[in-house]
């Protein structure tokens, strides 16, 4: 622009022979190049503004704070430092790194080692000519694939949603004009105004303040609204000690104020959040893992079953060729191509239950990740506690003792006068009367629609007083001076005097106990106002010890003519949040460990109260978190049980440090400050009603009704999902196993096949049709929840499992041959009659072993005939199916059977039930052993 206008310039200096003819300039031309100078000079300035960090802010006073920013603290930003400043520092949001394109996301789903086992399978059907059973695969996989993308595409929006944290308006002063703009506009030095209701669009560091209160609790977790002020501090300290600085997305909720935008986006303390966010890897859950160690052991199982073919072969000199094509071909036959689809039905089933319980899940095997939990870290602060403060327990000032019921900011409930029962109203007690008239009056909170307008203790105060129909005795006077809270003296009071009635003005003083009685002479004794002696001064501060110990925070009130006369003092606490009394005391016997992290000093008293680790607690700091190293940490976490005052560097720290010691943690939270530990847990859970739009998106899982006690309904989930997958693993394998067995025995024998190829397919269609799907599907065990976390070193193969497996393939195997060997002709031939019997034998095996497999160690009549209903269903039409395979004339062309008789029917369901004897009396030797075991180890509970 500069080197245009000075061409211009240069064009007016015409040159003609010797002498220099100059054209003068015009006024207008002469501005335009004079003001290209500055606008160069003023770009150059626009560049040097960078944004200030919190602590550095804070420390400034406002004209160093204007000249940092180029502003006027009146007038604002022009438009020109405006666009100019956006060109460095971009727009006031976050741009979530998502440049992985659709279609890569899909083909991530294929690197499961399951999958890929599958694919391969698949491939070497195609190669050895068996197109059904290439096509039958791959559909399988496509189903599976496809279902898990769909579930985690549309779930998976954590960075995006970042974005509705940002407010989509503000009002800013531009060019001396209040201007109402969309946050994002915003820049560094830009001045915003705020008032009550607005939602911080960017860090500001105020520069005035008029009774400013924010509330920062989804940000730092603290409970109670900060004061804010507009003066320097002098010190540092950590972000929640910073009184004049208020961040992005924290709530105005009293006041008004005015100040300088002194970080944006990705440069605030939000964005902080939002790159450690961006920096975590969200860990493999504990069911994708022993699906990615069973794919593996399927596999050498797979090249195992190849090698002994061969070798067979190899000893009766066959060629090695066609035994390595045989081997191969079963190696492909002994897969579950139906195990991926039985793991996805079973998890979004899972999914629909947890749905109907008011429990979103967003990815499907978190389902089961709550089954092997052995840590619930929880934000103290919106999950374990309602948010709210609730008055519980009155004193007053001549020993009367009231307890308060219902929780909430409006009236509901009632106080009730101590040892007698008697419910209070109005002035009825007058200590008591007098108590809540003076923490009503003394109040600039206002409660609208069950919300408070202001602090949540003075909230409480009017919740208490309208319990006691006294909820407009604050309209019976009239303000006329205020002397404000402040933490320094640590109480307020209020002059005023009655509408009604010619009396002299009241003072109505409430604050910390300690500070309250220092101003008093006097205390009232039933109405009577008798002198404050040591007697009295020690008697407050003993109940003051007592109420402590409880968890609960002490205010006094006090009325007079002047700040002089005590009368009564009223404690009160942050209420537990319904359900989580009893959600976490069911914890310990099925094994989660529950810890608390928060950020006041009162976790440790609180904790008791809703039962966390028995009442036995040790806490440790924030600033204890910040010195320690990882290992030092992780050797230590385990004792800890509740963690307050802590940053969410200090939260993810802790929960790495939980991992490290072989944990699975998961991780509930509500706040901006969790969002991070959110994330990096082996399961999040957020709020659905108080929590950020942060949390819940860097979360796995979302307690809609804010309900923690939903979190043990997807514990039982959990447990019971991994025992059906283990149940339906047992039940393929050991078909598998015996199918494979018959054909190879037959093949090394010379024998002829003991089934067609047709036959061989209705046996499939059974082993992953409708009978195995309902094993995924069977109800949760009742007695799940009282079973430890399993171990995730645990793999769903166990030995356990493998030695169950064999042996009812061993027992189906020995019945099946004992039925060809008795059914073969002396020639050696195969005939319809041999085929029908042999098949009818190996399918009805196939079912009494899919009803013992409904649980690994409950006995049939334990868990109930009719307790799944779908595999009662899939049962009949299978044994209806193979009824018409074997005596209807079409099917029986198909399948090459014949008719049986009655006895030869009694006579194979006989004998197929010997599995599932077996099996229940294999479970009955396990329980018998089991209470001996215990009966030696605990001799004294027999």
């Amino acid at each position: 622009m500069v080197e245009r206008r000075f061409s211009q310039f240069l064009q007016k200096l015409p040159f003609s022979g010797a002498g220099h003819l100059y054209e003068p300039l015009e006024r207008s031309e002469l501005e335009i190049l004079i003001g290209g100078q500055c606008d160069s000079k003023a770009i150059e300035r626009e560049k040097t503004v960078v944004a200030l960090s919190p602590k550095e802010a804070s420390k400034c006073h406002k004209e160093d704070l204007a000249k940092a920013f180029y502003v006027d603290l009146q007038n604002g930003l022009s438009e020109f430092s405006v666009s100019q400043r956006r060109r460095v520092h971009g727009w006031n949001e976050f741009v979530a790194d998502n440049t992985e394109p659709v279609w890569k996301k899909y083909l991530d789903q294929f690197k499961n080692p399951l999958i890929l086992l599958l694919l391969a399978s698949a491939l070497v059907s195609v190669l050895t000519k068996e197109y059904e059973d290439a096509v039958s695969i791959a559909v399988a996989v496509l189903i599976v694939v496809t279902v898990a993308f769909i579930q985690e595409y549309r779930s998976e929006k954590s960075l995006e949603e970042l974005t509705k944290l940002v407010p989509p308006e503000c009002n800013c002063i531009r060019e001396g004009k209040l201007q109402h703009l969309l946050a994002r506009d915003l820049v560094p030095g830009d001045i915003v105004s705020l008032s009550i209701g607005d939602r911080i669009p960017a860090d500001i560091r105020l520069t005035e303040v008029t009774d400013l209160l924010v509330d920062e609790s989804s940000f730092t977790g603290e409970a109670e609204p900060c004061s804010k002020t507009d003066s320097p501090l002098a010190g540092g300290g950590d972000l929640t000690t910073l009184s004049n600085i208020v961040f992005m997305g924290t709530l105005v909720q009293y006041g008004k104020g005015q100040g300088v935008v002194i970080g944006t986006g990705e440069r605030s303390q939000f964005g902080e959040v939002f790159k450690m966010m961006q920096a975590e890897e969200t860990p493999k859950t504990p069911l994708q893992k022993s699906m990615d160690k069973l794919g593996k052991q399927l596999t050498l199982f797979s090249f195992a079953i190849i090698g002994l073919i061969m070798l067979t072969g190899w000893l009766q000199g066959k060629q090695l060729l066609s035994m390595f094509t045989i081997g191969v071909s079963l190696a492909v036959a002994a897969i579950p191509e139906g195990l991926p689809i039985v793991v996805t039905v079973t998890l979004v089933l899972g999914v629909l239950r947890m749905a109907k319980k008011r429990v979103i899940v967003k990815k499907l095997p978190i389902v089961e990740t709550l089954g092997c939990c052995n840590v619930i870290c929880s934000d103290k602060t919106g999950t374990l506690t309602a948010n709210e403060m609730t008055v519980t327990q009155l004193v007053t000032s001549d020993g009367l003792h009231a307890e308060v019921s219902g929780v909430g900011y409006n009236g509901d409930g009632t106080v009730c006068l101590l040892p007698s029962k008697e419910v209070l109203k109005r002035f009825s007690n007058v200590s008591v009367g007098r108590l809540v008239e003076a923490g009503c009056v003394a109040n600039n909170a206002v409660i609208r629609k069950n919300a408070v307008m202001g602090q949540p203790t003075e909230g409480a105060l009017i919740a208490l007083a309208m319990k006691m129909d006294l909820g407009d005795i604050k309209d019976s006077y009239v303000r006329k001076k205020e002397i404000p809270f402040s933490s320094e003296q640590k109480w307020m009071a209020a002059r005023c005097s009655p509408k009604n009635e010619d009396q002299e003005d009241i003072y109505f003083m409430k604050g910390a106990l300690e500070e309250v009685v220092n101003s008093c002479s006097t205390y009232n004794h039933g109405g009577i106002p008798l002198p404050l002696t040591p007697q009295q001064r020690a008697f407050y501060q003993q109940e003051e010890e007592k109420m402590g110990t409880l968890g609960l925070r002490d205010r006094a009130a006090v009325t007079g003519p002047a700040p002089g006369a005590l009368e009564l003092r009223s404690p009160g606490q942050g209420e537990p949040a319904a359900g989580a009394g009893p959600a976490v005391h069911s914890c310990c016997p099925c094994g989660p460990a529950e810890r608390s992290q928060r950020s006041d000093g009162f976790s440790a008293l609180a904790g008791r109260n809703i039962g966390l680790c028995n009442g036995k607690l040790k806490a440790m700091s924030g600033d204890e978190v910040e010195n320690m190293e990882q290992e030092e940490l992780a050797d230590c976490v385990g004792k800890v049980s509740v963690f307050f005052r802590t940053s969410p560097k200090h939260k993810l720290k802790i929960i790495k440090a939980l991992q490290e010691c072989g944990a699975i943690v998961a991780m509930t939270g509500d706040g901006v400050n969790d969002a991070v530990a959110l994330k990096s847990a082996d399961i999040g859970i957020a709020m659905g009603q108080t929590g950020t739009d942060v949390s819940k998106e860097a979360a796995n899982m979302v307690l809609v009704n804010d309900d923690f006690s939903a979190i043990m309904s997807a514990v039982e989930e959990g447990k019971g999902i991994f025992h059906n997958i283990k149940n339906f693993v047992r039940f393929q394998l050991s078909t598998s196993i015996s199918a494979l067995s018959l054909i190879t025995l037959s093949t090394v024998c010379n024998l002829p096949s003991p089934l067609n190829a047709m036959q061989i397919l209705w046996i499939n269609i059974i082993m992953d049709g409708p009978p195995a799907q309902s094993l995924g599907v069977e109800p949760v065990d009742r007695d799940a929840l009282q079973q430890p976390p399993r171990n995730v070193k645990d793999t769903i193969l166990s030995r356990a499992l493998i030695l169950k497996t064999l042996l009812s393939a061993a027992v189906i195997i020995s019945g099946t041959l004992f039925i060809f060997w008795k059914e073969i002709p002396a020639d050696k031939a195969s005939t319809p009659r041999t085929t029908t019997m042999t098949f009818t034998c190996f399918v009805f095996f196939d079912l009494f072993n899919a009803l013992t497999c409904r649980s690994q160690t409950k006995l049939i009549v334990e868990i109930g005939f009719l307790r799944n209903r779908m595999f009662l269903y899939s049962v009949l039409g299978s044994v209806l199916g193979q009824l018409a395979v074997i005596y209807i004339p079409p099917l029986q062309k198909v399948f090459q059977t014949e008719n049986l008789g009655a006895l030869d029917l009694l006579l194979l369901t006989g004998l197929a039930s010997s599995v599932f004897i077996v099996s229940e009396l294999l479970k009955l030797c396990e329980k018998f052993f089991c209470r001996a075991r215990k009966a030696q180890t605990h001799p004294d509970h027999i």
